[in-house]
């Protein structure tokens, strides 16, 4: 790691790289970017989590909990996912994963998605 650090110098010193984006380098170099960056993981919103309830009225209850950061981390992967998986689509084909990206990047908190069907089965969407 000193090698790495003393040619960041050294092309700061011959003027091929400012202050500033050196110091972002020795930073990542010696770990504290890492850091920052799960300080801002574990913030107040990151914490959160998003809950998924599928009450049936047969009396099939489904509840998933699955922590913001995540959801995040999967949506930025990309929704082509399932379309991957045989027979995903029509488990997945009313999901608007848009509207869960949105609220994600807008730090959204509460109901999201609140479905009754006709034979009564439930579907709510929340994050808390």
């Amino acid at each position: 790691m000193k090698d790495e650090i003393s040619r960041v110098l050294t092309l700061v010193e011959e003027g091929k790289l400012d202050k500033e984006k050196a110091t972002e380098l020795i930073n990542i170099l010696q770990g504290k970017e890492l850091t920052v960056e799960l300080k801002k993981e574990t913030s107040s919103y990151g914490s959160k989590m998003l809950k998924i309830r599928v009450n049936s009225h047969e009396g099939d209850n489904v509840n998933v909990n699955l922590p913001i950061n995540l959801v995040k981390a999967v949506l930025k992967v990309g929704t082509s996912i399932a379309e991957r998986i045989p027979q995903a689509e029509k488990y997945v084909k009313d999901i608007n994963v848009d509207l869960l990206i949105e609220a994600i990047e807008n730090e959204l908190d509460g109901q999201i998605v609140d479905v009754t069907s006709a034979n009564g089965d439930k579907v709510f969407v929340v994050i808390e």
